[in-house]
């Protein structure tokens, strides 16, 4: 009976099996090595550093860029003066890598966005050079 009973369900639950295929945003920051660093020095929580950067849309809509202005954007990692992205990211670094640092909303402006240039929810992409740790 308890055989036959399983038999039924597994049967009924096979016919209405359906699968779903979707595309997972994965949250947080990825980093993509453009090119190698020196491999041995990494900011730690609280380091400041001097990074280039060039922030772009997932669509390649650039918002922002240390470069276009000539002058290396200078920060403290790890202490909230930046997206969660950087901070969570840049440690990863060692001085001279070429990275794209890609942020989920979640790890970037969020919801809220950062108008009129980055819309609600936005996944970005930073195309960063570490240049210094002091």
């Amino acid at each position: 009976m308890f055989r036959s009973f399983l038999t039924n369900i597994t049967a009924r639950s096979t016919l209405h099996t359906r699968t779903f295929t979707s595309t997972a945003i994965k949250m947080g920051v990825t980093v993509e090595t453009i090119s190698a660093g020196d491999g041995k020095s990494f900011p730690k929580p609280g380091d400041q550093v001097a990074i280039h950067y060039v922030g772009t849309l997932l669509d390649g809509s650039k918002f922002d860029s240390s470069r276009d202005r000539g002058s290396p954007f200078v920060c403290r990692i790890g202490q909230g003066q930046v997206i969660k992205g950087w901070d969570e990211g840049v440690p990863q670094l060692s001085i001279g890598q070429k990275a794209n640092l890609i942020c989920s909303p979640d790890y970037a402006y969020g919801a809220r966005g950062f108008p009129p240039v980055i819309p609600p929810n936005s996944t970005l992409k930073f195309e960063v050079e570490l240049l210094k740790i002091n």
